[in-house]
Formats: C-alpha cells, structure tokens, sequence
C-alpha cells in the first residue's frame, strides 16, 4: 500500500509546490517510485516527460478521491499530495487521508507563527524550512529566529531547504533530461529525511558525493520522534 505524503499549510508563497516536486524528485533519484498529486485549481496540470516521478491532476474532490484510493492499491510507491495554501478546509481533509504532512514555511516571523498554529492543528505534520536563505548573515538571523520560537517544536522540524534558482525547473511544463547537480543533490537530501520518517529504506542508487555529507542527515538528538520503530510509538 502506498504511503500518502501531503504539503499543505495555511500560508500561501512558501513553496509548496516547489517542495512536493523536488521529493518526489529525490523520491525518484533515490530508486523509489512516486506521485506528486496537484489539487491547486490555480495551477496547470505538468507534463511527466524528464521527470523521475509521474504526475497526477487531482483538482477536483472526486478526482483526488479516485487518486488516492488508487495510489493505496499500489505496493511501494509514494504519493505526493500539493496542497495548495490559504485552503483551511482542503488542508484538513488532506490531513485526514495522510500517513504525514509537510508543512514548508519561510524565515519571517508571519510565516513561523503561521506555522506554528498549523503544527498545533496537525500532530502527524513536520515543519520544512522552505527557500532557506544562503547568505551567510540572513541564515543566522533566520536559524535564530527558528530556535526562539520553536524550540519546543524541535523534534518536528526538518533540515531546511536552501533556496536554489534550479528549482524552478521543476515547474516547467516539460524538463529537460538532464537537470543542474546541486538540484538533484537539494532534491535527494530532502527525499532521505522523508523516507527516515517512514521508516522506508532508502534503497539509493547512484550516490553523490555529498548524499553522504552529515549535514543532509538528522543526528540522532534531532530525528522526528514519530521516526522511532514500530512498538515505541504510535500514529494518531
């Protein structure tokens, strides 16, 4: 049965779109097959071609219930639900028919109180720091502002996403076959700390270099808790 993974949140431009299709990117780089499911009626279906997932146009109720009911007949695959933003109620049914929630959020203040109301609302959710600055001095100021405000949150966030120009590319339409190495390197590292979440082996093929790198990995002090092995812990 398919695992169900949706990025949703209750604030809008902090790349969730983005997100779900640099996982299912990485989902794919790392040997897994993977859905990313679209049910923001803003946006246009994309093409599959180039990519190392499939894409699924699920933006109506009844088109995502077929989606997913068809998702959950299919052993070992991921599928990958954009939420959309601003959308309280699609974000609670969402919630509902998902194994865990991605919640991406930016570094300002609004976007970390917004936030921190939806991990409150949604106990199976994660926090993603999305569009991480790399600027040396804004990542401080960022980081800081994380550990301020959300210690006690600590335990379910995840290691940020740097904002990286190339992700765009997922966006296009149609991508080219061979997309730039940092993007495919951005796409694996956020893939390996879903797939721990999971407790799904990462079944890596083609490693790069930097996959090994600790500082794409959670220690052991950060894992989510929800990561501990069955018997320690229950789902809600």
């Amino acid at each position: 049965m398919a695992e169900i993974i949706c990025v949703i949140g209750n604030k809008g431009g902090t790349g969730k779109t983005t997100l779900s299709h640099m996982l299912c990117q990485g989902l794919g780089l790392l040997g897994h097959r993977s859905a990313c499911v679209l049910t923001d009626t803003t946006r246009e279906p994309l093409k599959p071609e180039g990519r190392r997932y499939i894409t699924a146009d699920a933006r109506t109720p009844e088109a995502l219930t077929k989606v997913v009911e068809k998702l959950r007949t299919l052993d070992e695959w991921i599928g990958v639900v954009d939420g959309g933003g601003n959308r309280l109620e699609t974000d609670r049914r969402l919630y509902a028919l998902s194994d865990i929630v991605l919640l991406p959020f930016r570094e300002s203040h609004e976007d970390i109180r917004t936030v921190l109301r939806d991990l409150d609302q949604f106990p199976r959710a994660y926090a993603v720091p999305s569009q991480w600055p790399t600027n040396a001095w804004q990542r401080e100021a960022a980081d800081r502002s994380v550990l301020q405000m959300m210690r006690p949150y600590r335990h379910r966030i995840l290691n940020p996403v740097n904002a990286l120009s190339a992700s765009k590319l997922l966006l296009h339409r149609t991508v080219a076959d061979q997309l730039p190495t940092p993007l495919a390197n951005a796409c694996r590292a956020l893939a390996r700390q879903v797939l721990e979440i999971l407790e799904i082996d990462q079944g890596d093929t083609g490693i790069l270099a930097c996959d090994s790198d600790p500082a794409v990995r959670l220690s052991a002090e950060e894992m989510p808790m929800r990561s501990m092995r069955a018997g320690t812990e229950t789902r809600r």
